[in-house]
């Protein structure tokens, strides 16, 4: 087993829970403005929306869509789908959604207890993250995961953005720290683990709902409390 001395985690969809608190906002958000008027249920708010966002998320990690495109246009698109005229929509809601998401707190099972573990193991945590920098701080704050990170690098701050190889060598000089010493976290085996693989991170993929795929990589785990299997 290698002496890994720095562990680099992503954080939506890894250890903060996304789809989850997603959802929870956007209940808050139906019942706000009385959606339910409009002839769709909460479940179908969240699949169009979630859909639409996974979709242009994908657009974005591969450099084809703006952040601001994703924020302007997503509910835009969902409310389209639900055949609805942009016109229904309350004025600033994409802000609100924005509020309201990052202040929710659910994470995924053994996220705690395995990142408190591999302290106690002497490695070093960071995250490395494409999500909006207007939100990533409060999320690992609301959600009790701040203190456990030494460095947070934001795509939004350094100017790269998963799978770039430039991310990785970011984080690596920031860190102080060396590929060979290194391992990536993450559940998109694109931009976290083939990002990682092609900068000579070693990696480890969360496949959660058991994603085929043929691709060679270090490590893949279903679930948080098996880092201890391997680190």
């Amino acid at each position: 087993m290698k002496p890994y001395k720095h562990i680099f985690f992503d954080l939506d969809h890894t250890l903060w829970d996304f789809n989850t608190n997603c959802r929870l906002a956007l209940d808050e958000l139906y019942d706000k403005h009385n959606f339910s008027k409009l002839g769709f249920s909460k479940d179908g708010l969240y699949n169009v929306y979630k859909n639409i966002n996974d979709q242009m998320w994908q657009g974005y990690h591969k450099g084809t869509i703006t952040k601001e495109a994703i924020r302007s246009k997503r509910f835009e698109n969902t409310f389209s789908q639900l055949g609805h005229e942009k016109t229904v929509i309350p004025a600033g809601l994409d802000d609100e959604f924005l509020v309201l998401c990052p202040a929710k707190a659910q994470v995924f099972p053994y996220t705690h207890d395995s990142l408190e573990y591999l302290l106690s193991k002497g490695y070093i945590l960071h995250i490395i993250t494409n999500g909006f920098k207007e939100t990533q701080h409060i999320k690992l704050s609301t959600s009790g995961l701040s203190d456990y990170f030494t460095h947070v690098i934001e795509s939004d701050v350094c100017g790269f953005m998963k799978p770039d190889k430039k991310i990785f060598d970011y984080a690596l000089s920031v860190s102080n720290s060396s590929s060979k010493e290194s391992i990536m976290i993450g559940d998109d085996l694109h931009a976290d683990i083939l990002g990682a693989r092609n900068a000579g991170l070693d990696q480890i993929f969360i496949n959660r709902n058991n994603f085929d795929h043929i691709e060679i990589i270090t490590h893949e785990i279903d679930c948080l409390s098996k880092l201890r299997e391997i680190l």
